[in-house]
């Protein structure tokens, strides 16, 4: 797949990696990025440090996390731009407490956010899609899709529904025999902000634009799934084998995974 004079859509492309990866495919010749993210001001900021690369800017406000709103503003983009041929569903949140810390308002924004939001708009997008025989969808997912841990139960929750959802398109894209990639990303923290206070004991935090550039690849090479810095095959295989007891000790004691969010903090 080759970004060069292609439609881009990135959700929370105004901050993070979701506005890196804007960066790159224009690099890479995209012919239109368009960002959607909530935060207005943001939007205009990217639109202004982009000016200078060629390919048009185009951003809408919106909360993904409201159907109505983000159903109003897919056929504003799909009337104003036309067919979108990359769509990355990057948007999301974090609340990171113990599960009966929560509110009922919590719960249902992580879900409606990090899980629901990425169906309702690949929904949107992908029927055009098909039509055309042709496109990409991206879905950055977490490793919290893959690995429980504790004081995510919510947010891993909404990662394990979007990995399932994820994969499970991918296979049906190839059962139809469509010329649709669907990509699933599962990364580890990573240094953007959103999860400020987290501290790993063996793993590293991922760097913002090594990251996005992985991403961007996995995109252009129609990888199935990528996790990082542990292969996804690796987690799968050692929950398999090790009994549970043992998985545990290993993620706490070795890993350290189940001690990172002791002093999370995050993005405000």
């Amino acid at each position: 797949m080759n970004f060069n004079g292609k439609t881009v859509l990135i959700t929370g492309g105004a901050s993070g990696i979701g506005k890196i990866m804007g960066r790159k495919v224009l690099e890479r010749g995209a012919k239109t990025l368009i960002i959607w993210d909530i935060n207005e001001v943001g939007i205009e900021a990217v639109k202004q440090e982009f000016s200078s690369l060629k390919g048009n800017i185009i951003g809408y406000k919106v909360d993904v996390s409201n159907v109505e709103n983000l159903i109003e503003i897919s056929s504003k983009t799909k009337e104003n731009v036309g067919a979108i041929d990359v769509l990355i569903n990057n948007a999301g949140i974090v609340v990171g407490k113990y599960f009966h810390e929560h509110s009922h308002e919590n719960i249902s924004k992580s879900m409606a956010i990090n899980a629901d939001a990425i169906m309702h708009i690949t929904l949107e997008f992908l029927p055009e899609m098909m039509r055309n025989n042709s496109g990409s969808i991206c879905n950055i997912c977490s490793s919290a899709g893959l690995i429980s841990n504790p004081k995510m139960s919510v947010y891993a929750a909404s990662k394990w529904a979007a990995v399932g959802w994820s994969d499970s398109l991918r296979l049906e894209m190839e059962e139809l025999k469509k010329n649709i990639s669907v990509t699933t990303i599962m990364p580890f923290y990573i240094n953007t902000g959103m999860f400020d206070g987290v501290k790993s004991k063996l793993l590293p935090i991922l760097d913002p634009e090594k990251t996005s550039e992985k991403i961007i690849r996995a995109i252009e090479k129609q990888t199935k799934m990528l996790a990082m810095p542990l292969p996804y095959w690796f987690i799968r295989l050692s929950q398999g084998i090790l009994p549970l007891a043992i998985f545990d000790w290993t993620m706490r004691n070795v890993f350290g995974i189940y001690d990172t969010m002791k002093d999370f903090k995050g993005r405000n």
